[in-house]
């Protein structure tokens, strides 16, 4: 192993620590087995992390930070149902360029928040990012109506992402192209589904 590698072991494990789990999952996932693909002893990863879970909860950190930052950077627009279509077309961009982040993000048992406080800051970010768009539908809504939208447009946009990454759906013989009809239409039917709670509550 050279000296930069050396010197740079904390951010190698993390490099090495994401190829194991896109190869292998993250159940095979291990400070000694990253050691030992990297060439270092198996007591060198210690020394930047704790454990396996001080090692993923850093990774996860990261990939809350790189997706808030894709949502933040999304094509901003003066109209409000506008911007909220285009955080939910920036949503699902990131789920589908960057898998193996959206999974580790929200697929699978994630490290104990109460240890790693730190780690679900930026997952927090991108919740206001949402809850900032709904708010300027309407901003005489309360904060429990704001969340509770919020998390309605967020499980749609869930879903949609999961049936696109599951290779089911292209064996069921749809008339509509998922990418190019149904985005649009479940973005629309969440602007109905807004817009109406918007109009009833007016």
């Amino acid at each position: 192993m050279n000296a930069e590698k050396v010197i740079n072991l904390g951010e190698a494990c993390i490099e090495e620590a994401l190829k194991i789990v896109a190869e292998q999952g993250i159940e095979q996932l291990s400070l000694r087995d990253i050691a030992r693909r990297l060439g270092v002893s198996h007591q060198a990863p210690y020394k930047h992390y704790a454990n396996r879970e001080h090692l993923l909860a850093e990774i996860v950190k990261r990939c809350f930070a790189d997706f808030s930052n894709h949502l933040d950077s999304r094509p901003e627009s003066c109209h409000p149902m506008e911007d909220l279509g285009n955080l939910g077309h920036a949503y699902l961009t990131y789920a589908l360029t960057k898998p193996l982040q959206y999974s580790l993000m929200f697929g699978s048992s994630l490290p104990d928040p109460g240890k790693y406080p730190e780690m679900m800051k930026q997952a927090r970010h991108a919740f206001s990012i949402l809850k900032d768009a709904i708010t300027r539908l309407d901003d005489k809504k309360n904060i429990s109506e704001i969340e509770i939208n919020a998390l309605f447009v967020w499980s749609t946009m869930h879903g949609m992402a999961g049936i696109l990454q599951n290779h089911v759906a292209g064996q069921l013989n749809l008339s509509v192209d998922l990418k190019t009809v149904a985005i649009p239409k479940a973005l629309d039917r969440i602007r109905i589904a807004l817009e109406a709670q918007i109009a009833n509550l007016a």
